[in-house]
């Protein structure tokens, strides 16, 4: 008998196991976008640009050409790809601290000047990598390692939400926000991530999915409790959505 079969690896991978923490959904999002490159079946023919922080490694698990991009530096580094091989589909795979902080001028001049490249966005409201520091995205309220009693906005300000801003800007085509906490978000976080590349595909302009993701090693949780964090506390302060689709008429 000939089982049916349900389940199995995305050639959009390679076969190397991750070395991400029990829990973080970096793991589940590099699928998503495995596996959208490969139904799009544009593998040999995407140029991926990888950031520094947690996913500073994810060269090694794309199933694609890659690149590796000094820090914050990644829109650019893409911007450089695209424009010389234009019919290429280029994408950054970059973290909140990456992109929001020390890459923030980066995106948003990418975005700007409509580059016609993809933007993969993870935020989970923390400097992962480096030991669990406030990030430009922390929420108010939230302790890290130099919040220990919570970002307080009187001294570190509010926290800076990339999708609103972004819409903004003239040069974007297709921004949204999406999430990993669940399977129903998570199917939609793979529709979003094809959307994006469908925008690069018909040469609109910048494009840029934004995912909320999880910390539980810096954030002090287990993974059930991390991802019940994001729906609670994350989603509320980063609402999700469609923010701008220059081919939905938004």
């Amino acid at each position: 008998m000939t089982m049916k079969t349900v389940f199995k690896r995305t050639n959009g991978l390679t076969d190397t196991p991750t070395h991400y923490c029990p829990g973080c959904t970096h793991g589940v999002i590099h699928r998503l976008v495995g596996e959208v490159l490969e139904e799009m079946d544009i593998l040999e023919d995407t140029i991926g640009v990888a950031s520094v922080g947690c996913s500073v490694l994810s060269y090694e698990y794309f199933n694609c050409d890659m690149t590796q991009a000094a820090h914050g530096r990644a829109p650019a580094v893409a911007t450089g790809v695209k424009r010389v091989l234009p019919d290429r589909f280029v994408f950054t795979y970059q973290g909140d601290g990456d992109l929001a902080s020390i890459g923030i001028s980066e995106v948003i001049h990418a975005a700007a000047r409509g580059e016609k490249i993809t933007v993969i966005f993870v935020n989970n409201a923390i400097y992962g990598m480096t030991g669990g520091q406030m990030a430009p995205t922390t929420l108010i309220g939230q302790k890290t390692a130099t919040t220990p009693f919570g970002r307080d906005e009187s001294i570190q300000g509010l926290p800076i939400k990339v999708c609103e801003m972004l819409a903004t800007l003239d040069g974007t085509a297709y921004i949204e926000r999406v999430s990993a906490h669940d399977v129903p978000h998570i199917q939609k976080a793979k529709r979003a991530i094809r959307k994006a590349f469908e925008a690069q595909k018909n040469r609109l302009g910048f494009s840029l999915v934004e995912i909320l993701s999880t910390c539980p090693t810096n954030w002090g949780l287990d993974p059930f409790e991390s991802l019940e964090w994001v729906k609670d506390n994350m989603i509320p302060a980063y609402p999700l959505g469609v923010y701008k689709n220059i081919e939905g008429g938004k």
